[in-house]
């Protein structure tokens, strides 16, 4: 029977897409990514009222405060999310870029360049700029892209959608390269990640419910990004009030994102002085704290309230809050350390305030994760941070990709051999 639902006749319409656009040159996909820029900048006040439905909504049901500010676009945030396309046009092109080349003993002349994946799909929550950013991505490096925002952010997404590929169509760009799925009846999703064939791969960005789905379900191959259960390591050589700096930084900046701080562990040696110290700086931030039993002493010696303190449990250590809530435990040094963090840690971004090289050499070492700071925020593991521009993602995964995914990471290579009638 003929398949007519929309996930499938938009991935059919993407897989035409992506043939004309790998062909595209650097400077069409340049001046696309510039229309994009100057769109959004002229259609705010369009995107600005269908983000404004999508708020209502939220504060109706009740979202949480930080998923809030994820969701909410304001003017300036346009204005950051255009600079991002702007940046991305001005980066080196690496469509063609030459990874290898030689001549093989037979006389072919083999050379591996760099080219698009072909149809990228994105399936991600609550946050607009994820589709300005992916969609931009995909046109720096000749990718169409089919994009599956959450639902709570459709109204958004539809009208940036709309602004984005009517913007690059108009500079030469194949006109289904940018699509979105509409409808928010969750069997949309489940039939995007079945639609192997003709989607090359599929890229969740989220919490870990919808990662985890994606990675059990998919028949796509599937980029795993970014749950971020991130710690802060207080070593008995480190800095003391250089940590409180970093541990405030990491959680409270954004809590809402994924390279926030969710658990400060803190070496016994130092669990008298720090351990008070972290409390207090913690709780005079209105930060839930859940800790272990030498927390709920130093939080009693301290009066904290219920509101400001509650005993940690199991599932605590391995929680991502994207809130203003921190688990805390006082660890025995730096064994327990390494190791509480490779049990609970989602391989994201971990950091150590230490002085001692030799503890700092074998927490990089040893912890396993994609970003690992010594006397550094969590908070800066960020493709814009790193040199990359706008970031399709955090990868958390081992193979093709790790960390903050920028534009090699949307790519593949493919293998050109030049011959002169050779046979084998």
């Amino acid at each position: 029977m003929e398949r007519t639902s929309e996930a499938y006749e938009k991935a059919l319409k993407a897989r035409t897409a992506s043939v004309k656009l790998a062909s595209t040159d650097a400077a069409t996909r340049n001046a696309a990514l510039l229309a994009m820029a100057d769109a959004l900048i002229a259609q705010t006040p369009r995107i600005i009222a269908a983000n404004g439905e999508d708020m209502a909504r939220a504060k109706a049901n009740s979202m949480k405060e930080s998923l809030q500010d994820r969701l909410l676009l304001t003017p300036e945030r346009i204005v950051g999310i255009a600079d991002a396309l702007r940046q991305l046009a001005s980066a080196n092109d690496v469509i063609g870029e030459i990874l290898e080349g030689r001549t093989l003993d037979s006389g072919l002349r083999m050379t591996r360049v760099r080219v698009p994946l072909g149809v990228v799909a994105m399936i991600y929550e609550a946050r607009p700029n994820v589709t300005a950013d992916a969609a931009g991505l995909c046109i720096k490096t000749a990718n169409a892209c089919i994009l599956r925002g959450g639902s709570a952010a459709n109204s958004t997404n539809i009208v940036m959608t709309k602004v984005l590929m009517d913007a690059a169509a108009s500079a030469g760009i194949p006109a289904n390269a940018i699509q979105s799925i509409e409808t928010t009846d969750r069997s949309a999703t489940t039939e995007l990640m079945g639609l192997h064939g003709l989607v090359d791969v599929l890229i969740p960005r989220g919490g870990a419910s919808l990662i985890k789905s994606c990675v059990e379900n998919s028949k796509v191959p599937v980029i795993e990004t970014g749950t971020g259960n991130c710690h802060t390591y207080f070593h008995a050589s480190g800095d003391l009030e250089m940590g409180l700096e970093i541990l405030l930084n990491a959680k409270l900046s954004r809590p809402g994102v994924c390279n926030a701080c969710e658990s400060l562990l803190i070496d016994e040696a130092i669990a008298d002085e720090a351990l008070s110290a972290a409390l207090k700086a913690l709780a005079g931030a209105n930060v839930l704290i859940h800790g272990d039993g030498r927390s709920a002493e130093a939080a009693a010696a301290l009066g904290l309230t219920e509101g400001q303190f509650v005993p940690a449990t199991e599932e605590d250590w391995g929680t991502e809050y994207l809130a203003y809530e921190i688990s805390v435990k006082v660890v025995s040094g730096l064994d327990e350390a390494i190791a509480h963090i490779n049990e609970y840690g989602t391989q994201h971004s971990e950091a150590i305030i230490a002085s001692d090289y030799d503890a700092i050499r074998r927490f990089t070492d040893e912890v396993d994760a994609a970003a690992v700071y010594a006397n550094a925020s969590t908070r800066f593991t960020d493709g814009g941070e790193f040199g990359y521009g706008a970031e399709i993602g955090i990868s958390t995964q081992k193979l093709h990709a790790r960390g903050p995914m920028g534009l090699a990471a949307l790519t593949t290579s493919k293998f050109i051999l030049m011959g002169e009638g050779q046979v084998r």
